[in-house]
């Protein structure tokens, strides 16, 4: 069986950039499957796949959530956490304008502009989690504390 070929994407070129320890996992994408199609693709607890949610305040700044797959942000909980009035997700179109990627596609490394960065608290205390790589149906293995070193996140209890 040939290998599949994996093409290169903005979030690839920066892994590759900070040496990453990352291992590369393909996946068959299933249009609005999200974390649950991906964790069932890939055999792993949906917990472990970790979503990348644009989302912006009240002022129009948008911003990056990383969060558990099977989990949801709280709103209220996150305006409170960054100190702003509300927090809400960004359409995909502004999503796509904000970091360079499809929905669905959608990393926080190599994102068009820099974007901040929240990370749920809980995600530190996992061995490894699965991330987008950049590309629908690519998602990346990786330690929580190489997301950190390379992002350096904000952590924030926003779970629910």
């Amino acid at each position: 069986m040939a290998k599949e070929k994996i093409p290169t994407t903005q979030a690839l070129r920066l892994l590759r950039r900070y040496d990453a320890k990352v291992r590369l996992l393909p996946y068959r994408y299933e249009e609005k499957g999200g974390t649950e199609v991906a964790a069932r693709e890939l055999g792993v607890a949906e917990h472990r796949v970790i979503k990348t949610i644009v989302m912006e305040d009240d002022q129009g700044h948008p911003f990056l959530v990383l969060m558990h797959g099977d989990k949801r942000v709280s709103a209220k909980n996150l305006a409170r956490a960054i100190n702003v009035k509300r927090v809400s997700p960004c359409d995909p179109a502004a999503a796509h304008r904000h970091t360079g990627y499809k929905v669905g596609g959608i990393s926080p490394f190599g994102t068009k502009r820099p974007l901040s960065v929240y990370m749920e608290e809980s995600i530190k205390g996992l061995e490894e989690v699965y991330i987008n790589a950049g590309k629908r149906g690519l998602l990346a293995a990786i330690s929580p504390d190489e997301i950190s070193r390379i992002l350096n996140p904000r952590f924030v209890e926003v779970a629910v």
